[in-house]
């Protein structure tokens, strides 16, 4: 009878999460592909409630950065050259380095960053730096989350600039060899979930609620029933099927074509809208990240093409410089386009300095 009761409370707090997340305004989903003879693809979807602009990003070794917090900011030069993708040219929201090590930010609303003393003793890193400080130091997850570990930084965050949103995310990591990492600020304090079984990631609850959520969902064959709402439960559950359900290969036109297919099945409809949630998000873009072939795949959901940058192909010299791949005003590329970037100087992180 206790073990019954138990069950029905689990269920009911899972139930209560489940309709929360059906209110968010926010929407991404990551997902990791593990084929044969050790072939991995990262994939994500940038979801948001407005136009998120993006464009992409050659960012050498030896870049000199700082937290862009103040005079308490981390320092640090890159270690390692990387693609990114950035929102508003403000942040780096999705990109891999020359090591194959991928950085995904995703929205989390339960985020909750510890307090920071501007130009106290504490150090500090902006949010908009977050993935791009593991994209310049890690070649792997390992190394990421023994660094995170020391928490010798905290994570400092404000609105998006012209916005009512407060910032609030989660970041994803993957690497070539196939083992993932998830860091959560959790009431003011870094949570690292680290385990290479932890490939697929949306956003709320946090990520230790989405595991328990998907153990209810793996009861029920998904080849009978998935759940088909864009809500994060929902689009977790999907990914969590169909990356285990399509086939493990190590061609690469196979398995590119599998997971675009998957991280698509778990996108949201351009525009939609429900009576009731004006806000919903609409997927604005997807990346595929081949960390096997060193090859970085976009999708803009404005243009009709993919087009994609064959990292073995990038000089990540400090003398290469920084690059842009224009997409500002809808321009249109097809295939590999690593020629078409032109030298930039290198944008602007959102700091609160």
């Amino acid at each position: 009878m206790k073990k019954s009761t138990t069950s029905k409370f689990s269920l009911l707090i899972l139930i209560g999460i489940y309709l929360f997340s059906l209110n968010q305004a926010f929407a991404c989903t990551r997902v990791v592909y593990k084929g044969l003879n050790g072939y991995v693809i990262t994939a994500r979807s940038m979801d948001f409630s407005i136009d998120i602009p993006a464009n992409l990003w050659l960012f050498p070794r030896g870049e000199q950065r700082n937290g862009e917090v103040g005079k308490s900011s981390i320092e640090w030069a890159s270690k390692y050259g990387s693609i990114a993708t950035s929102s508003w040219d403000i942040a780096t929201s999705d990109g891999m380095n020359e090591k194959g090590l991928v950085a995904n930010l995703l929205w989390l609303v339960e985020s909750d960053y510890p307090a920071f003393e501007k130009d106290g003793e504490t150090k500090g890193l902006s949010v908009s730096l977050w993935a791009q400080y593991a994209l310049d130091n890690f070649a792997n997850v390992a190394e990421a989350v023994e660094e995170f570990s020391k928490r010798d930084f905290v994570l400092v965050t404000d609105y998006i600039p012209g916005t009512d949103k407060y910032t609030t995310v989660h970041l994803s990591l993957s690497d070539a060899s196939g083992d993932n990492a998830i860091f959560e600020y959790i009431g003011g304090k870094l949570v690292i979930h680290h385990d290479a079984t932890y490939t697929v990631m949306t956003n709320d609850p946090p990520y230790k609620e989405q595991l328990a959520i998907n153990e209810y969902w793996k009861k029920i064959p998904g080849n009978k029933f998935l759940p088909g709402t864009n809500n994060p439960a929902d689009r977790f559950a999907r990914a969590s099927f169909y990356i285990d359900a399509i086939p493990k290969t190590d061609n690469t036109r196979t398995a590119v074509a599998s997971v675009f297919s998957v991280i698509r099945n778990c996108s949201v409809p351009f525009g939609i809208t429900t009576e009731g949630f004006p806000n919903i998000s609409s997927t604005r873009w997807r990346t595929v990240a081949d960390q096997t072939k060193m090859v970085y795949y976009f999708e803009s959901i404005m243009t009709p093409n993919i087009l994609w940058v064959d990292l073995n192909k990038i000089d990540f010299s400090s003398k290469a410089g920084t690059r842009k791949l224009d997409l500002s005003e809808g321009q249109t590329y097809a295939g590999e386009s690593s020629k078409h970037f032109k030298k930039a100087k290198p944008f602007k992180f959102q700091g609160f300095n």
